[in-house]
This record gives C-alpha cells, sequence and structure tokens, in this order.
C-alpha cells in the first residue's frame, strides 16, 4: 500500500476498516477532558465496557448464593474455567484440553518449569533470548539455582550481533546446535518486549527438539497480539499473561498451553494443590494426587472468580472480532503506517532523530514500535503524555508504540506523528 501522510488519508483507511466498531467496546482514559491516544497496549490493554457488567454478574453470585455458587447458577465456578478454555484454544492455537487459566504469568513459568526443567548429566543448560523481560531472567537464575546449578554456567544468553537490536534466527538456530546435547530447556519470549521482535517460534522449536531438549515459549506480548499454533508448531509447554494485548486487566489471571504429548508423560514432575487433582474424585479428599488430564491437572490453587470474569468479557471480545486472524490483518497495516509515519517525521527534521529497533519486515513483529530517540528522549515522551499521547518509556531512550488493532485507529497513529513533528521542532 502506498501510505500517505495526511489525515484525509487516515481517515479513509478508517473508514474502510471491518473492525472500526471494536474501538466502541473499550474506555479510553481522559485528561483534560478529551480522551487520550492509548499507545500502551502491550503493557496494560484498555478496560472493556462490560467488565463492570461481568464482575457485577459474579459479585450477585456471591451474594446470593454464596458457597453454593461453585455448583448453582448459570456458570457454577466449579466449571467456569471450561467456558473461557474454548475461547482461549483458538486465540493460541491449541486444543481446548492444552490449555487452562489459572495463576499469574511468572507463577506459571516456575510451575511449568518444574515439569519441563529437569536436568540430567551434561544436558543442564537453558537457552534464552538475551535481554528477555527480567521477571523470566529473574525466574530462570532461581530455577537454576535451585538445581544447584551456577547461572553462569547454566544459562546461554543469545544475543544480537554487534551494532544490531535484534536477534538473527541462524544465530538462535546455531547456538543451539553449538551446546547440543548439554541443552535441557529451550525457553525463549514469544515477542521481545523491548525490541518488540517476533521471534520464529516453529524454527526455535525445531532445533530445540533436534538438539534433544525441551522447548518452551513465555507468551505475554505474543498471546493476543500475533497469530499462533502452538499445537502445530509441536511447542512444548507455554504460559502468558491475559493484562497485555487481551485486555483482561492489571494482574489479569494468567494462561498456560501444555501440549497433549504430555498428558500421560507420568516422568514429569509437578507441585501439585487439589485443584489439579482428577476432578470427578476431587471432593473425596483422598490421598495420594492423581492430576486431571491435560493442562487442567497443573491448576494448584482454586479457580480466582474475579479475574476469570474479566478474562472470559475480553475473549469474547476477541470472538466477536474474529479471534487473531482478522485482528493481525489490520495490525499488519496499522503499524506499517506507524512506521511510515515515523520515518516521514524523521525526513521532515531533517535527520533520524527516531530511529527504529523493531524489524521492518511485518512477519517479524507484532501491534509495537519501539524508537530509539537520539535526543531529549524523557522529554519528548513527557510532552507525548501532557498532549494526550500515551505510550510506553523504557530506560534509557526507548519509546514503545503500540498500535492495537482491537481498539487503535489509523488517526490515532496519523495525529500521534503529527505531534511527533511539532514536539521534535520545538526542543530542537
Amino acid at each position: 500500500m502506498n501510505f500517505e501522510n495526511n489525515l484525509a488519508f487516515a481517515q479513509t483507511l478508517d473508514q474502510q476498516d471491518p473492525l472500526r466498531e471494536m474501538r466502541n467496546e473499550y474506555l479510553f482514559p481522559q485528561q483534560n477532558g478529551r480522551p487520550f491516544i492509548y499507545l500502551c497496549g502491550n503493557s496494560l490493554g484498555l478496560q472493556p465496557k462490560v467488565a463492570k457488567q461481568v464482575l457485577e454478574v459474579q459479585l450477585n453470585n456471591w451474594q446470593n448464593l454464596a458457597v453454593e455458587g461453585w455448583f448453582e447458577g448459570n456458570s457454577p465456578w466449579m466449571f467456569y474455567h471450561k467456558e473461557l478454555k474454548k475461547l482461549m484454544a483458538p486465540l493460541v492455537g491449541a486444543l481446548p484440553a492444552e490449555v487452562c487459566p489459572m495463576n499469574t504469568l511468572t507463577v506459571n513459568l516456575h510451575l511449568l518449569m518444574v515439569s519441563f526443567y529437569q536436568p540430567k548429566g551434561k544436558r543442564f543448560k537453558i537457552i534464552m533470548e538475551g535481554g528477555a523481560f527480567p521477571s523470566d531472567q529473574y525466574a530462570i537464575e532461581s530455577q537454576v539455582r535451585f538445581h544447584g546449578f551456577d547461572p553462569k554456567e547454566a544459562i546461554i544468553e543469545v544475543n544480537p550481533k554487534a551494532g544490531e537490536y535484534t536477534l538473527r534466527t541462524e544465530d538462535i538456530v546455531q547456538a543451539i546446535a553449538d551446546q547440543g546435547d548439554e541443552i535441557a530447556l529451550v525457553l525463549f519470549g514469544g515477542v521481545n518486549y523491548f525490541t518488540g521482535q517476533w521471534f520464529d517460534m516453529p524454527a526455535i522449536t525445531k532445533a530445540g527438539h533436534d538438539a534433544g531438549a525441551i522447548v518452551g515459549f513465555d507468551l505475554a506480548h505474543a498471546a493476543g497480539n500475533v497469530p499462533l499454533q502452538l499445537h502445530d508448531w509441536d511447542i512444548d509447554f507455554a504460559c502468558w499473561c491475559s493484562y497485555k494485548y487481551q485486555n483482561a486487566g492489571p494482574g489479569g489471571i494468567s494462561g498456560i498451553f501444555v501440549h497433549e504429548k504430555h498428558f500421560n508423560d507420568t516422568s514429569l514432575n509437578r507441585f501439585a494443590g487439589w485443584w489439579g487433582y482428577q476432578e470427578e474424585q476431587r471432593f473425596k479428599m483422598e490421598k495420594g494426587f492423581i492430576p486431571e488430564l491435560g493442562a487442567d491437572g497443573w491448576q494448584v490453587s482454586c479457580t480466582q472468580v474475579m479475574p476469570m470474569a474479566l478474562y472470559h468479557a475480553s475473549l469474547q471480545l476477541f470472538e466477536k472480532a474474529g479471534f487473531v486472524e482478522s485482528l493481525r490483518a489490520k495490525s499488519k497495516t496499522l503499524t506499517a503506517y506507524l512506521f511510515y509515519i515515523i520515518n516521514e517525521v524523521n525526513k521532515q527534521i531533517g535527520e533520524e532523530q527516531y530511529k527504529i529497533i523493531t524489524p521492518q519486515t511485518e512477519a517479524d513483529r507484532g501491534a509495537q514500535i519501539s524508537i530509539i530517540a537520539k535526543a531529549n528522549g524523557k522529554q519528548v515522551f513527557d510532552q507525548l503524555v501532557a498532549h494526550n499521547v500515551l505510550g510506553d518509556w523504557r530506560e534509557p531512550n526507548v519509546i514503545r508504540l503500540s498500535p492495537v488493532p482491537m481498539y487503535n485507529s489509523f488517526e490515532d497513529v496519523y495525529r500521534t506523528g503529527e505531534l511527533l513533528l511539532t514536539i521534535s521542532q520545538t526542543l530542537k
């Protein structure tokens, strides 16, 4: 598509957008009586308008049914997670039995590593992306120490080449091959939080399996953002949060994926709790843990009803939008337009004031553009916020802008570029 840097063009794209009405399903924060142009869905998604309603329903159930709410009412809490599983599965390309909503992201990462990081002999290393989100770094380091290994020896980070910001797939594959039979686990993010790079998950999975390792992914920035096929890609396990691109509220419930090939593997360790026990026998309260078949068998504690209700409401909006496939089509154009607009800003300034570090190839990115501000970065960001454009600041000089196809418009992108140019010229 040949883009144009003018308001009329952006508004025309919005008029042609089949998902334009989805924007009306969300609440935008306000400042000085005007809504923000909200470009921070990669950190916290907007609140669905229906959120208060679904919470009210569950509060009423609690009020009117009390403990009987676990087994009575339209959606008994005992089985409530099953309604979500049907909607979660197409979002990540899985079978319903392979997914389950539970806990929070890093808790689930730990629980899954208990099962899938099983170092034996010389096979004890974990390969991960350099510059992964700190929570992943801390979780992996602590798991390695728990097994008695030195993180400096056990954790292999793959970093970009000198002068580059993103990883090359061939370098990841080569690093896995180089470590060979010393690798116990390959654990990557699906999309890097800092650069917005979407890794070649099928290639990484194949390389890990060829080396005899287990392969897992943290999909915090991928689930609800890019199309995933976890089952068909033969990924062993994954987990994600629901509060970024999936708009399920701050600290929202997490989700897990366990490939069905592992369902009957009795050699897997797990930290068990009674909600993961066989459902039909759970209330007999007997000794000896027998897991429920599928991802549900990794549950520990009982259903978190309120966070699950918010997630359920958001997932229904994904179903209405056509899950990720329809959203992805818009996302590619929307993000490409932001790419174009930022480059136009640089042209009008007369220099590359804003260096894009997100991959230019649309297959290698989701709904995020990360830019290095070469001068006055924090001032530029603060001025954007002061003028009702809310993105995300990352030290020392990166601004992350995330045009989410569910609720952002092409006009949002155009007006962000217009403001960015004005601020840059003022500060120059």
